[in-house]
C-alpha cells in the first residue's frame, strides 16, 4: 500500500496552501463533472478491453476518490481511512458466507441474502418507499432499470415477456397519436417501456444501446472513407449516401470491438 499512502499525501500537498492553485479551488461540486467523466473513461476502456488503457483510467477514479476524500478531511467530516474502513466493514458484513458460518447454495441465493442484509442496515429501515436510495444523478436509462428493479421487488411486475412486449407496442400507438405537447412526455414513455422489455430479455439496455451507437459510427465512418471523406459525403445524395450505408453494413461486423453487452445484473 505504500503507493497508495504516497498518492494520499501527494493530493493533500496539492491542496496546501503551498500547492495548487486550481487543486486548492476545488468542492465536492466542482469535481462532481470530473468524477463522472472518469467514470465513463474507465468502462469504455472495459467495452475496448484495453486492459493498459482501464488500469489508467481507474488511476484517474482512484484519484477522485482520494480528492474528495480529501476535501472532507479537511472540514473534519471524514477521511480516505474511514472510506476504506466502511466498504471492508461492508463487504465483511454482507459476505457472511465467506467471513461467517453462513452457506448458501449459488449466486442468486447470494443475491437474495445481499438485499436481504442490505435492508436491516442503518439507512434503509427508515426507508418509505421501495424506490428511497435510487440516484437521482444517474443516467436516465440505467435510473429506469433500477426504479424497475426496485417495483418488482415488491410484486409490481408483468408475469412474462409478453407484457412489457404488449406495453412498447401500446406506448408507440400513444406516441404517433400525440399532440405536440404531448410528444416529449409520450416519448419518453416509449423509451421506459423499451427498459422495461430489456429487463425481461435479461438484454442491459445500456449495453445494448452503447452497442448500437458503435455499430452506427463504425458503419458511418465507413461511409466516410468510401466516399474519400467528410466533403465528399456531404455532396452525395440521400440515396447514394444509402447505398454506401448497405455496403458499409454488409462489410462491418456487428460482433466487432465496441459492441460487446454485459449481462443484466441484479443491484447490488
Amino acid at each position: 500500500m505504500e503507493q497508495f499512502d504516497e498518492l494520499v499525501r501527494v493530493m493533500a500537498q496539492l491542496r496546501a496552501p503551498e500547492g495548487c492553485p486550481w487543486d486548492a479551488e476545488q468542492t465536492h461540486q466542482s469535481l462532481r463533472p470530473y468524477l463522472l467523466e472518469e467514470t465513463y473513461e474507465a468502462v469504455e476502456a472495459i467495452d475496448d478491453e484495453d486492459w493498459s488503457r482501464l488500469r489508467d483510467e481507474l488511476g484517474d477514479v482512484l484519484l477522485q476518490v482520494v480528492f474528495h476524500a480529501q476535501l472532507a478531511a479537511e472540514r473534519g467530516e471524514f477521511t480516505i481511512e474511514d472510506v476504506a474502513a466502511g466498504i471492508v466493514e461492508k463487504l465483511y458484513r454482507r459476505h457472511p458466507h465467506v467471513f461467517g458460518d453462513a452457506k448458501v447454495a449459488d449466486s442468486a441465493e447470494v443475491l437474495k441474502r445481499w438485499e436481504e442484509l442490505k435492508h436491516e442496515e442503518e439507512g434503509y429501515t427508515d426507508r418509505e418507499s421501495a424506490l428511497d436510495g435510487v440516484p437521482r444523478a444517474m443516467p436516465a436509462v440505467p435510473r429506469a432499470l433500477k426504479i424497475q428493479s426496485r417495483a418488482s421487488k415488491v410484486g409490481f411486475d408483468w408475469q412474462d415477456e409478453s407484457g412489457p412486449r404488449a406495453k412498447v407496442h401500446e406506448e408507440i400507438t400513444e406516441l404517433e397519436q400525440a399532440s405536440e405537447e404531448e410528444v416529449e412526455a409520450e416519448f419518453g414513455d416509449v423509451l421506459f417501456a423499451l427498459v422495461n422489455l430489456a429487463r425481461f430479455l435479461k438484454v442491459d439496455p445500456e449495453s445494448a444501446l452503447r452497442g448500437a451507437n458503435a455499430r452506427f459510427e463504425r458503419r458511418f465512418r465507413a461511409m466516410e472513407q468510401a466516399a474519400g471523406g467528410r466533403a465528399g459525403l456531404a455532396q452525395m445524395s440521400l440515396q447514394e449516401m444509402d447505398e454506401l450505408w448497405e455496403q458499409a453494413k454488409s462489410s462491418t461486423s456487428a460482433k466487432a470491438g465496441g459492441d460487446k453487452t454485459g449481462e443484466n445484473s441484479e443491484e447490488r
